[in-house]
């Protein structure tokens, strides 16, 4: 079994805002992938970003910046 860690985990309304935020990422080589959501988390699609705990205040300002509407963004342990 996996240890869990701290990360950043943003849930997005739709599955089409999720894999924009994937491509997002990949493009600017930020560190991360889709998991399903946790279950301490309501999302509309199911699919969030996890990426480390330290990237949170990037994550944020960039998907602002690229117009990606987040249901929300967390600190969890997963």
């Amino acid at each position: 079994m996996r240890k869990k860690e701290l990360r950043t985990v943003a849930a997005f309304h739709t599955t089409a805002a999720a894999m924009s935020a994937e491509r997002l990422c990949r493009q600017e080589g930020l560190e991360g992938r889709l998991i399903p959501v946790p279950r301490s988390v309501t999302s509309d699609c199911g699919i969030a970003w996890s990426a480390p705990a330290e990237l949170r205040d990037t994550l944020e300002r960039r998907f602002r910046e690229a117009g990606l509407e987040v249901a929300g963004i967390y600190l969890l342990s997963v």
